[in-house]
């Protein structure tokens, strides 16, 4: 790199390439273009229904909506409050099971 005092330094014309996308992206990328992101997602969604997950975080945000006032709780502040019970909270037959779905699914998808 070169650089100067009054301006930002100026790439070399070997980092001017583009860089390749980590493997997570490329992962990342697969899930989307196959639609198994969705699926995954969907999943997720309904074994935390049948589990009661759904209604134990509703009960909680309904909890901390009463005791600081209706108008006085942001959707922000709500979630920062509730997101660190809830991740804690998923059941790890759940995670499991999802994290079985994914290896499953890396395991059939070429990543170059």
């Amino acid at each position: 790199m070169r650089a100067s005092i009054n301006r930002p330094p100026t790439p070399d014309a070997d980092e001017d390439r583009e860089q390749k996308p980590t493997l997570q992206e490329v992962i990342h990328i697969k899930l989307i273009e196959s639609g198994e992101k969705e699926r995954l997602k969907e999943l997720l969604r309904e074994r935390l229904i049948e589990c009661g997950w759904r209604d134990e975080m509703h009960a909680l945000c309904r909890a901390f909506a009463r005791k600081k006032g209706r108008q006085n709780v942001t959707v922000d502040e709500l979630v920062h409050v509730i997101t660190p019970k809830g991740r804690s909270s998923v059941p790890d037959a759940i995670k499991a099971e999802l994290l079985q779905r994914i290896r499953t699914f890396l395991m059939n998808v070429h990543v170059d």
